[in-house]
């Protein structure tokens, strides 16, 4: 099981969403304890963070640091054009 942790960017880009949004993609975020057995998640490539999460039209992007088994959540982000 690993730890989950939300950066102060991602939680203030969370307080912006509706709250079933937000309900959501928290929800989401935490069933990363089960890294790197996680539906969704894909791993990117030439990207600032290492992986990114779908959450219907949102992306978490977060990294992973498999050895002191903590997932860092960095940001979320309304899916567009602009996302990646």
């Amino acid at each position: 099981m690993n730890k989950v942790e939300i950066t102060r960017k991602a939680a203030k880009q969370l307080r912006k969403l509706e709250s079933k949004d937000h309900s959501v993609i928290v929800a989401e975020c935490y069933k990363l304890a089960d890294m790197p057995n996680c539906a969704n998640v894909k791993a990117l490539v030439n990207h600032e963070y290492q992986y990114r999460l779908r959450v219907g039209n949102f992306r978490v992007f977060f990294n992973f640091e498999g050895a002191i088994r903590i997932v860092l959540i960095e940001e979320v982000k309304k899916r567009d054009e602009h996302t990646y």
